[in-house]
C-alpha cells in the first residue's frame, strides 16, 4: 500500500491547521478575495521544506519527496479547501503540472524535474486547455515542429495558445500539451523560455487567491530531451493515466468547502432564535438546509475513500478514470449546493461579504467546472458503466445488488437493502435504454451518469459504513448508518423515478416498466426517513458547537 503512516499523516494535517490558524485568517483570506491577489508568501511558506514542504507529498521519495498516496492527497486537498480554495488550487496546479513527468517521464527526466521541484520548491502549472477546444485535448491547436541537424530531431519549436491555466503567472516550470508528427506529446518548458509569454490574471468569480492566467508560445524552443518520455505521441495517454488522481482531488475541494461552508451555518443556527428556539431544533431548517448536504458529502466521501485505497493498492486498473469522475461529479455537486444552502441558512449574512460562506459559495463553484465539468463526468461515467453492462449482459448492477442483499442480512442498519433496490431499478433502465436504443438522445445518456453516481454511493456508503470507518470527520458509525440509509432511500428514488420519466419522455415501449421498477418496495423504504433526518440533525449539532 502506498503513503505515509497514519502517524506522519496526522502530523502533515496537524502542522497544516496550525499554520492556518496562525497565518491563514478568515480576515486574511478575505482580505485576498477582495484585492484579487496571488499570495505568492503563502505558497512560499507551504513549499518551503524548513517550515512545511507541502509539494513533497506530491513526489516519490526516490526523488527526496514524502511519497504521499491517494489517501494522503485526499486529506490534504480536503483540509486545504476548507482552508481556502483558491490557495489549495495554486498547490494542485504543481501536482498537475508535474504529472506527465511523473506517469510519462524517463527514468533520467523523473529524477531531474521532479528532484529540482523538490529542491528548489518550484511551482508549476498544467498547460493544457486552448481557448477553443475546451477540456477536448484531442482538438487542440497548439504545434510543435521539429528541429533537425543532420538528420536527426534536436528540438522542438513550439507554438499556441493555452488557456484558464491555474498558476499560468506565477509558475517557474510548465508542462505544455502540443500537437507533434506523432501525436499530442508533453514538453517541459521553464517560465522565462524565448517566445513564452504570459497574460494577466483573469478577474474570476471566484478563487481569486489563486492566479489563471493564458500562456502564449511563439516558437518557443524546447530541446529533445524536453519532450516527455522521448516519444512523440504519448501525451494523451499520459493525461488520461491521471484523471483518477487529479479529479479525486478535486472531489476532495469540493467536499471540504461544502463542509466548511455547511459546519459555519450548524453553528449559527445554533445561536439564531426563532419563535422561542433556536434553528437547529427545527425541521424546516435542518432537514432542508443542512441533513441532505451533509449525507450527500459524506457519501461522496465514502466513495472517496473507495478510490483512494483501490489507487494506493497494486489494483491493475489503476487509473479509475470512471470511479474517479463519480467521486469528482458527487462531491463537487454535493459542496456546491451546501454552500448555497448555507448562504440561505444564514439569510441576510450569508448574502454579504463579509461573512465566509459567501466567499465559499464563489469558490466551490469552479470544482463542478475544471478538471472536467459535471457534464463530462456524467457522460464519462454513463458511457463506461453502459459498456460494463453491455459486456455483462445486465449482470453488473444485478450482481452488485446481490451482495449489497448479502450485506443487509448481516448488518440491516447501513442502508445497504435499499441501495440494492436502487441497483435492480438502475439495471431495469438501463436494459430498457438498450432494448429502445434511448441512449441516442445525448440527454438521456447524461441523465444515466447521474443516477449511476447515485446509485454507486449509496451502495459503497452502505458497504464502509460499518468495516471501514472513516477517521476524517467526527460522526459515529450510528450517525454515518442513519446517513447511509437517507442516502440509499434517496438514490433509489431518484433513479425510479427519474429513470422512469426519462425513459419515457424519449418513448420507451414497455408499458410495465413502473412496475418492473418496484415502485411499491422504493416508496415502503422511505419509512423511516424522517426520523433518520431528525437523528442525523441532533448529531450534527452535538459534532460541531459553536
Amino acid at each position: 500500500m502506498a503513503g505515509l503512516d497514519q502517524e506522519t499523516r496526522d502530523m502533515v494535517l496537524d502542522t497544516l491547521k496550525r499554520y492556518a490558524e496562525d497565518k491563514l485568517t478568515p480576515e486574511f483570506l478575505l482580505e485576498l478575495d477582495h484585492e484579487d491577489r496571488f499570495p505568492t508568501e503563502v505558497l512560499q511558506e507551504l513549499y518551503d521544506p524548513m517550515q512545511f514542504g507541502l509539494h513533497l507529498l506530491f513526489i516519490p521519495e526516490e526523488y527526496e519527496g514524502l511519497g504521499g498516496g491517494a489517501y494522503d492527497i485526499y486529506r490534504v486537498s480536503e483540509l486545504m479547501a476548507s482552508i481556502d480554495l483558491g490557495i489549495a488550487t495554486g498547490v494542485l496546479a504543481t501536482f498537475l503540472g508535474s504529472d506527465p513527468i511523473r506517469v510519462g517521464g524517463t527514468d533520467e527526466q523523473k529524477a531531474l524535474w521532479m528532484g529540482k521541484v523538490a529542491e528548489e520548491a518550484l511551482l508549476m502549472a498544467y498547460g493544457a486547455t486552448e481557448p477553443q477546444a475546451g477540456s477536448d485535448l484531442a482538438v487542440m491547436t497548439t504545434k510543435a515542429v521539429p528541429v533537425e541537424e543532420d538528420g536527426e530531431v534536436v528540438g522542438y519549436k513550439i507554438s499556441g495558445q493555452k488557456q484558464w491555466i491555474s498558476n499560468g503567472g506565477v509558475a517557474d516550470l510548465y508542462t505544455i500539451l502540443a500537437l507533434a508528427p506523432g501525436g499530442p506529446s508533453w514538453f517541459v518548458i521553464d517560465k522565462d523560455a524565448e517566445g513564452f509569454s504570459k497574460g494577466k490574471q483573469e478577474d474570476k468569480h471566484g478563487i481569486r487567491a489563486s492566479n489563471t492566467a493564458a500562456l502564449f508560445l511563439d516558437n518557443v524552443y524546447a530541446p529533445i530531451d524536453r519532450l516527455i518520455g522521448g516519444v512523440e505521441g504519448q501525451g494523451l495517454a499520459q493525461a488520461q493515466a491521471v484523471f483518477g488522481y487529479t479529479r479525486l482531488m478535486v472531489g476532495c475541494f469540493g467536499m471540504g468547502a461544502g463542509w466548511a461552508a455547511l459546519k459555519r451555518a450548524i453553528r449559527y443556527s445554533q445561536d439564531r432564535i426563532q419563535g422561542g428556539d433556536p434553528l437547529s431544533e427545527k425541521q424546516g431548517y435542518t432537514h432542508k438546509l443542512i441533513v441532505p448536504n451533509a449525507v450527500r458529502l459524506e457519501a461522496a466521501r465514502s466513495y472517496i475513500e473507495w478510490v483512494a485505497e483501490r489507487l494506493d493498492s497494486d489494483d491493475e486498473d489503476h487509473g479509475l478514470q470512471t470511479e474517479g469522475a463519480v467521486a469528482k461529479y458527487m462531491a463537487t455537486e454535493a459542496g456546491n449546493k451546501a454552500a448555497e444552502d448555507s448562504i440561505q441558512a444564514l439569510g441576510g449574512y450569508g448574502y454579504t461579504k463579509e461573512y465566509m460562506v459567501e466567499k465559499i459559495k464563489r469558490d466551490v463553484r469552479i470544482t463542478t467546472i475544471y478538471e472536467g465539468t459535471s457534464e463530462i463526468m456524467e457522460w464519462t461515467i454513463a458511457r463506461d458503466r453502459w459498456q460494463l453492462h453491455l459486456k455483462s449482459r445486465g449482470a453488473y448492477y444485478t450482481d452488485w445488488a446481490d451482495k449489497l442483499d448479502a450485506l443487509h442480512t448481516q448488518q440491516p442498519d447501513n442502508g445497504a437493502g435499499t441501495a440494492a433496490m436502487a441497483m435492480r431499478a438502475l439495471s431495469v433502465i438501463l436494459d430498457r435504454c438498450r432494448i429502445d436504443r434511448l441512449t441516442r438522445q445525448q440527454h438521456v445518456l447524461f441523465r444515466l451518469g447521474e443516477l449511476i453516481a447515485f446509485v454507486e454511493t449509496a451502495a459503497m456508503f452502505a458497504e464502509r459504513v460499518v468495516d471501514k470507518p472513516t477517521e476524517a470527520i467526527r460522526l459515529d458509525v450510528p450517525t454515518r448508518q442513519a446517513m447511509s440509509r437517507i442516502h440509499a432511500r434517496d438514490a433509489a428514488l431518484k433513479v425510479a423515478t427519474d429513470g422512469l420519466r426519462w425513459a419515457i419522455g424519449v418513448g420507451q415501449t414497455d408499458p410495465n416498466l413502473a412496475n418492473s421498477l418496484n415502485l411499491p418496495g422504493i416508496y415502503q423504504a422511505q419509512a423511516g426517513l424522517i426520523e433518520d433526518m431528525d437523528f442525523v440533525a441532533g448529531a450534527l449539532n452535538k459534532a460541531f458547537k459553536a
